[in-house]
């Protein structure tokens, strides 16, 4: 990279376009934003977008299986995260998930039917319960899900603007406030000016450039600190797969420590809602997906691979005896990079506590084994920017440390927390509040009617206490061992500060 400079000549920037509430990326988390606001209100919504589809990685990356969306027998995530795959049930064989009526279900039968798909089946850590149960995590056919994800932005037409194509690139920040944002297109660079941005470009592309305070890719031996491009390989039996993997265990770890070795670095397959498919998920550690170098290697480096692998694949296991390549996933595999420093900043300790907030936007049963992946609360705070107002910046670049974004940059939590920034936003412009002023009990309350689940707002327990009642009875999942130790190290930190002072 030239250390050389180039001055860019002062230019006028047209206004493309002007309204209420602006969302810059298309990914799980803006498009739920623009959905949820549509929903919640406003009429004058723009979705912009870089591709010319929307879901992002899940799309686009053929991230296709979404975990721990229920926990022990209760459905933590939905809106419209469930909405997804009750729209997708309508054409069959898209979506594999023990269903709504079966998470918790301990039936040896049925546990046994979906042992094959992971974590469809409570972890071994799963300490609570020791007898394995039903968990909801979906996998599911992305190419019908960028066509209904098209269709509910089509039914919201009279609220909801598209831009496809167009690359949101820099904030306009006048006196503290967000106002817009420029963007660049084949038309050229032109501006669309609003009263409430999201920045839901995953890497903080707009945050990072507004005076908010923000980390960068700090902890290099973590999954966020890795980068994929997933590929799909059909002409396979994954149920033989599994028979083979459980008759030979040993076999089972030589293949995959022999596919790593062939590939050179960490790569897995994992099933799909298609016995004969499965999608190969890789780990490029200690790489960054904003930087050009990192992405340009990810995209290289892993097609290099994938015909030796499947090769590999085809001779060492029976069941990929007829393997092919299907296809390969049309957009880098992004974990994570930038992320904010919000106004509040998710820890461990959130998880090992169950910390409680005033402003919660979203109860999440996550892959967290401190709490036996039990809900943890969100707060509004964890997408609301520092010194800038009328920004909100949901997904998988939300405030939180280089710990705990390990758990909560899922495609789950980019939903959860896009729908809460699309509620947001709608309520800020109605009230002509700024973001920072926004009513969350009003938030909160729409966001129970768009079917979240939030056990503690007052709407919810009067419609179902069980969910309240049940992380009661659960003690928040923070019965293991894992929690215990964290909490007496936490004490111990406590008590040594106390002692200084």
């Amino acid at each position: 990279m030239t250390a050389k400079t180039y001055i860019e000549p002062q230019t006028t920037v047209p206004v493309y376009d002007e309204c209420d509430v602006l969302v810059v990326g298309g990914g799980a988390a803006g498009h739920s934003a623009a959905i949820a606001a549509a929903r919640a209100g406003c009429k004058n919504v723009v979705l912009m977008e870089r591709y010319g589809y929307f879901g992002g990685d899940v799309t686009g990356g053929y991230v296709i299986m979404l975990p721990n969306l229920s926990w022990y027998d209760k459905s933590f995530i939905r809106g419209l995260q469930e909405e997804w795959f009750t729209r997708l049930a309508k054409y069959p064989g898209t979506v594999r998930a023990p269903g709504l009526d079966e998470i918790g279900s301990t039936d040896p039968v049925l546990v046994h039917a979906y042992s094959g798909l992971h974590d469809a089946v409570s972890r071994a850590t799963f300490e609570g319960c020791k007898t394995p149960q039903l968990v909801r995590s979906v996998y599911f056919e992305p190419n019908y899900l960028k066509i209904e994800m098209d269709k509910m932005l089509l039914e919201h037409s009279d609220a909801i603007r598209v831009l496809c194509h167009s690359w949101g690139t820099k904030p306009i920040v006048e006196n503290g406030k967000c106002t817009g944002v420029v963007f660049e297109s084949k038309e050229g660079r032109k501006a669309v000016l609003a009263k409430v941005v999201i920045d839901a470009t995953g890497d903080g592309d707009l945050f990072t450039r507004s005076g908010a305070p923000y980390q960068t890719l700090a902890d290099g031996e973590t999954r966020s600190s890795t980068t994929a491009l997933v590929y799909r390989v059909a002409g396979i039996d994954w149920d033989a797969f599994i028979e083979w993997s459980e008759r030979n265990p040993k076999l089972r770890m030589a293949f995959g420590a022999g596919l790593q070795k062939l590939v050179g670095f960490r790569i897995a397959p994992i099933p799909t809602n298609s016995n004969g498919m499965c999608w190969m998920n890789n780990w490029h550690a200690a790489r960054d997906c904003a930087k050009i170098a990192d992405q340009t290697y990810t995209e290289l480096h892993t097609r290099a691979t994938i015909h030796d692998a499947i090769d590999y694949m085809r001779k060492a296991c029976p069941a990929f005896r007829d393997a092919y390549l299907y296809d390969i996933a049309p957009q880098l595999g992004t974990r994570c990079s930038k992320r904010l420093t919000g106004e509040y900043v998710m820890t461990a300790n959130d998880f090992a506590f169950a910390s409680k907030f005033d402003d919660t936007i979203a109860w999440s049963s996550t892959i967290c084994q401190i709490n036996d992946c039990g809900p943890v609360e969100i707060p509004y705070r964890a997408i609301l920017p520092q010194k800038v107002d009328n920004l909100l910046a949901p997904g998988r670049h939300l405030s939180a440390d280089n710990v705990a974004i390990d758990w909560l940059n899922l495609i789950p939590q980019c939903v959860q927390t896009g729908q809460a920034a699309g509620v947001a936003a709608a309520v800020a412009v109605a009230s002509g509040a700024g973001t920072h002023g926004v009513d969350v009990k009003r938030v909160q309350d729409i966001l129970v009617g768009q079917d979240v689940p939030l056990p503690r707002n007052e709407l919810f327990r009067a419609k179902d206490p069980s969910y309240e009642a049940l992380v009661e009875e659960k003690q928040y999942g923070l019965y293991t061992a894992m929690a215990k130790k964290a909490r007496e190290e936490a004490d111990k930190a406590s008590l040594n500060a106390f002692r200084q002072w």
